[in-house]
């Protein structure tokens, strides 16, 4: 509501590390309306032909948005690290591609989330820090369980292999692109009750110090309001009335009318008519004669 402030929360991990119940488990109690997820898989041609941080752009989170990315721009220095053949499929001009490519890109990376943070966007990474032991349990738990076959893939085995490799690249990462502004938090994911507690610690924490409120109203936005409350309590008190005519009939309403003349609940004489039981119909006005009494 105070639209002023988004929200970008990244997670990284090894396979099976709980990215995908973490999201879930901690904002399922968001509203949807304010809140979405982008997973990235593995690039399309069309994005291999792109800079490697466009179709991440496009998922960023408005003012007033929290925006979960199920891995992120880390991949270009992660995954695509471990292995060079992703890098050669993205066709970069020769003379860019040198030894300093990793640090070149970890500097970009730095420098896009300062500007994203000075957009007002608040920044938190996570890397979701399963042990090589715990991994291979769940992979294992995936094969046995027929309902979660469906979860494992024979490339998460050939994943394990690098594992050396990959915990190297994610500590180059994460040393060089922490920051105030951008804070990475190491998340134990072994026991994934304490994984979903600290992610949602480090939410909490983060929304809490951005004082939140709702907009406050200028005092012609309050004047208005003011007049939309008389309008709606006029309104509000016709139709009661129109509803307790229709409940008690006509002569309830005469009388509260009456009543409105006077403080004398009857009727005065000169307002009451009776028809003669002489006249015949269709009644004619002379038949009609004035009465004091009920």
């Amino acid at each position: 509501a105070q639209d002023r402030w988004a929200v970008l929360c990244l997670f990284q991990a090894m396979d099976a590390a709980g990215k995908d119940g973490t999201i879930k488990h901690v904002f399922s109690g968001v509203n949807p309306q304010g809140c979405f997820v982008a997973s990235f898989k593995a690039p399309s041609p069309a994005e291999l032909d792109q800079d490697f941080l466009r179709r991440h752009i496009a998922h960023l989170p408005r003012r007033g948005e929290i925006a979960i990315h199920n891995r992120s721009w880390y991949e270009e220095v992660l995954v695509v690290r471990v292995h060079p053949r992703i890098l050669a499929a993205q066709r970069l001009p020769e003379r860019m591609v040198t030894r300093r490519i990793w640090k070149e890109r970890l500097e970009d990376i730095a420098a896009f989330e300062r500007y994203l943070a000075r957009q007002g966007v608040v920044l938190l990474k996570f890397f979701l820090n399963v042990s090589p032991e715990e991994q291979r349990a769940r992979f294992l738990e995936r094969l046995d369980q027929p309902e979660k076959n469906w979860k494992f893939s024979a490339s998460d085995v050939a994943e394990r292999r690098h594992w050396k490799d990959y915990m190297h690249a994610y500590e180059e990462a994460i040393r060089a692109t922490t920051a105030p502004h951008a804070p990475w938090w190491i998340v134990p994911a072994d026991r994934k009750w304490l994984t979903r507690l600290i992610v949602v610690g480090a939410i909490v924490q983060a929304l809490e110090g951005l004082d939140l409120r709702y907009p406050v109203l200028s005092e012609a936005e309050r004047a208005a309001l003011a007049e939309a409350r008389a309008a709606l309590a006029c309104r509000s008190t016709s139709a009661t009335a129109r509803t307790s005519t229709r409940r008690t009939g006509p002569a309830s309403a005469r009388a509260g009318a009456w009543r409105g003349c006077g403080s004398s609940p009857s009727p005065p004489p000169c307002c009451s008519t009776r028809r003669s039981p002489s006249t015949a119909s269709p009644p004619r006005a002379r038949g009609a004669r004035s009465i004091c009494a009920p």
